[in-house]
Parts: C-alpha cells; structure tokens; sequence
C-alpha cells in the first residue's frame, strides 16, 4: 500500500469515527439512564463505559484532524504517524481504567445485590447492542486495513477505536444474556458475574493495544 492509498484511508477512517460518535452518543444516554432506573450493574457499567469511549472516539477525531492538518509541516521530523499511535496509547490507558472500574463495581454489585426491573433493562440492552453494532458495521469497511492484525502498517488510532466499539458489544450480549436468564430463572448474581468477565476481556485487549503503541513511541523494536 502506497502512502497515497494510506492517506484516503485516514480520511475515511475519520468521517467514519463521526459518525460512531454520534451513534454512541446516544447509545450512551439510553445505557446510563435506563441503568439507574432498573438498577442494572451491566447495563449501567455499560453506559459508563461507553461515557469513555465518547471521549477517546473524540481523541481519536481530532488526532485524524491534526494529522490531516499538520501532514506537510515542518514541525514534526518523521510526518504525523505518532499522533494517531499517541492517541491510541492514551487510549489503551483510557480503556483499563474502565476495565478496572467495571470489575470493581461488579464485585460489589455481586457482594451486595439489588432488586432488577429485568424487562426494562433488557429492552434498554438490545437497543444498545444494535446501536454497537451499526457501529462495527461502519468500521468494518472494506477500506479499512490490517483490523485484525499488529503490524507496521497499522492504523493503530482506528484500532484503538474499533477494540472500544467492540468491546462494547460484547458487553451488550453478556448484559441481555445475563438480564434474560436473570428475569426467567431469578438469577440476580449473574448481572454482576458477566461485567466482571467482561472487564477481564477489556482489559486484556487493553493490554495488548498499550504493549504495542508503546513500542512505536519509544522506537522500540
């Protein structure tokens, strides 16, 4: 791939990460409130994940921004690459303090339980979930390069975003899939077992984002 090639990716990338923005934007608002009003640990952990994910989709639209602006300056020795894999580190870091957050809140969610309205936070979950999920779909596109693959050609700024989307996704299943089994076999548990394996998933994926982001600052090989 040519840098001409990579350039109209990046610009791609960006109108996509506005659109993502937008959608989690509500997606959002729809977990955090319904959250609070059934009292759902997985739907509101959720909610305040995605509160995250709206600021490091941000990061990553502005670092796409900069990086378009700033591509024929003098001011940066090897181009405007870093900015984007800058952005991804922070956004690495963003990502395993909510997998820690969610993993305590869960723990004391399941220490100390309460009392569920399963139907309302399963509707408020699905909805969620296609919303996450219309999302994948957009950055899933065919311009898109090496999603699922670490290597020097990376966009590692849309990697960072698109683990973030998919994180919440998975989080929408194992949430609709605990508040079912939870309203139909009285299993409230089960709400605050699936965040805590949720946060473990999030944060291995964290991990593994900061260990490569964190090479390519530091030059490392």
């Amino acid at each position: 791939m040519n840098e001409s090639e990579k350039k109209d990716i990046y610009v791609i990338n960006e109108k996509k990460m506005l659109i993502v923005i937008i959608f989690t934007i509500f997606a959002m608002i729809t977990e955090i409130s319904f959250g609070y009003l059934t009292k759902s640990m997985s739907l509101l952990a959720e909610g305040y994940h995605m509160s995250v994910h709206i600021i490091t989709l941000g990061l990553t639209y502005i670092a796409y921004i900069l990086a378009r602006k700033f591509k024929d300056s003098d001011l940066f020795i090897n181009g405007t690459q870093k900015i984007g894999t800058l952005t991804a580190y922070t956004s690495s870091l963003f990502l395993g303090i909510t997998g820690f957050g969610i993993m305590y809140e869960s723990i004391m969610r399941f220490i100390h339980p309460e009392t569920i309205l399963f139907t309302e936070a399963i509707y408020a979950s699905i909805f969620a979930f296609v919303i996450n999920f219309i999302c994948i779909i957009v950055m899933e596109g065919k311009n898109n390069f090496h999603h699922h693959h670490f290597d020097s050609k990376t966009d590692y700024n849309y990697k960072a975003a698109y683990y973030h989307i998919l994180a919440d996704v998975l989080i929408s299943i194992l949430t609709i899939f605990a508040l079912v089994i939870g309203k139909y076999f009285n299993c409230i548990h089960l709400d605050a077992i699936t965040g805590i394996i949720g946060a473990i998933l999030i944060l291995n994926w964290a991990y593994k984002l900061l260990k490569h982001t964190v090479k390519i600052l530091i030059d490392m090989k």
